[in-house]
């Protein structure tokens, strides 16, 4: 099946994680200069676009006029832990993970494609661990991303305490799932976690902050076969034609 968009490869090679880095652009049909776009950045990139879909989804809403102009960036992992070290609130290279994304990324992106060059035009993606990074680098530097759509993050005492400790919500719009069956997931140390919990506390913070907020309980459990699912509603909601 072909593609309306066009995606193409770009690396970086990164001072802060020391390794080269890719960055797999999809950008739509009629992309042109002339117009400015939303970038959304998406952790576990390959996933999204293997089993999220981006790419399909980015070819149909454009065609069908239902989102703005948007630019997918997937950023992937080398394997599942490395991305326990770059993703994860104590892993041991989070903190490098985060300035690879807003001091060489972002500068990137911006010299790259035209984009709004402002928080509010760039939005993180992620599931599960990829989504917990997502929140926490924003509710961090809202300035720098504005928006998280977050699938079943990982919620644990240092998540809670970061969000809890950020004194300004109001410039960030924040997308956040959890499915109804995530009350044993296995994660990457072999613990069995209950995510549903922790997610529903991390909900019941973020309703009273004065942000733009969104949650949905899905009925489904920590698997892409529901995040996919749930996915279109997002980029409806963060990317959608007012």
């Amino acid at each position: 099946m072909g593609r309306d968009g066009s995606m193409t490869e770009y690396t970086i090679d990164s001072q802060y994680l020391q390794e080269t880095m890719l960055l797999r652009v999809y950008t739509p049909k009629n992309f042109s200069p002339l117009y400015k776009y939303h970038f959304c950045i998406m952790q576990d990139g390959n996933d999204y676009y293997s089993m999220g879909r981006a790419a399909t989804l980015s070819d149909k809403l454009h065609k069908e006029e239902k989102i703005e102009n948007t630019i997918f960036i997937g950023i992937h992992y080398n394997d599942k832990y490395d991305r326990q070290d770059k993703y994860h609130p104590d892993g041991k290279k989070q903190g490098e993970y985060v300035n690879f994304l807003i001091r060489e990324v972002v500068p990137f992106l911006d010299d790259e494609f035209p984009g709004y060059c402002m928080g509010r035009g760039r939005t993180l993606v992620g599931d599960s661990l990829a989504g917990t990074l997502a929140l926490m680098t924003a509710v961090k530097f809202p300035n720098i991303f504005g928006n998280v759509i977050m699938q079943s993050p990982y919620v644990d005492e240092h998540v809670k305490e970061v969000v809890q400790s950020t004194k300004d919500f109001s410039s960030l719009t924040i997308y956040h799932t959890i499915g109804l069956e995530e009350t044993d997931v296995e994660t990457t140390e072999g613990a069995r976690k209950n995510f549903l919990e922790p997610n529903r506390e991390l909900r019941e913070f973020l309703n009273r902050q004065p942000l733009a907020y969104t949650y949905h309980e899905l009925d489904g459990d920590h698997t892409w076969g529901t995040w996919q699912k749930d996915f279109e509603r997002a980029l409806l909601k963060m990317f959608g034609k007012e």
